[in-house]
């Protein structure tokens, strides 16, 4: 029998996906506002430079259910009054590198997994929502999670145009108005 390594495998050299499939789920939080960070060096320049500053980092996904809820769930609550100083993302199975090295360096000893959902301050996690806590909940229970945290920790406010545009952006992919009472 043939032996083949786990890097050989999983392919821990490259992206796992072929980019076309992984597109429109990048697109869908780089249109939210959600800054790509896809190298070591852009994860290591955006924390140092912010070392004050509230983040929201979705660890984002193509995997089922999970990612499914996360993007919209993140991205709804950003419909709030006060919302983090940084919107990033990066992406589980294709900027391995830089994946690698945030898990090591803000999620030392958590079993990788992903989608994950974190609400950091500098390099402090102050919120993690992990793939089992995410694909058990629905977006608008993940954007009340996130929001609670957001009112401790944020003071950065929204305009009501920011809210208009999102509202708009939303309303396209989702094809559901997020701040309707009656739906």
């Amino acid at each position: 029998m043939a032996r083949i390594s786990l890097d050989q495998l999983m392919g821990t050299q490259g992206p796992s996906y072929p980019e076309q499939i992984v597109a429109p789920y990048r697109k869908e939080l780089a249109d939210a506002g959600f800054q790509q960070l896809r190298s070591v060096e852009e994860v290591q320049q955006v924390f140092s430079e912010n070392q004050e500053k509230v983040s929201l980092v979705v660890l984002n996904s193509v995997c089922g259910c999970s990612a499914r809820v996360s993007r919209p769930g993140a991205i709804l609550s950003l419909f709030n009054g006060v919302v983090p100083d940084l919107l990033l993302t990066l992406f589980a199975g294709m900027e391995k590198d830089a994946v690698s090295y945030f898990r090591s360096t803000y999620l030392n000893g958590v079993t990788p997994s992903s989608p994950n959902i974190l609400v950091m301050k500098g390099a402090k996690v102050l919120l993690h929502l992990q793939r089992h806590q995410i694909e058990t909940s629905d977006a608008g229970t993940i954007a009340d999670v996130l929001i609670e945290v957001f009112n401790q920790h944020c003071s950065r406010s929204t305009t009501p145009e920011e809210r208009e545009v999102l509202r708009t952006f939303f309303k396209q992919v989702y094809q559901v108005d997020p701040l309707a009472t009656n739906q």
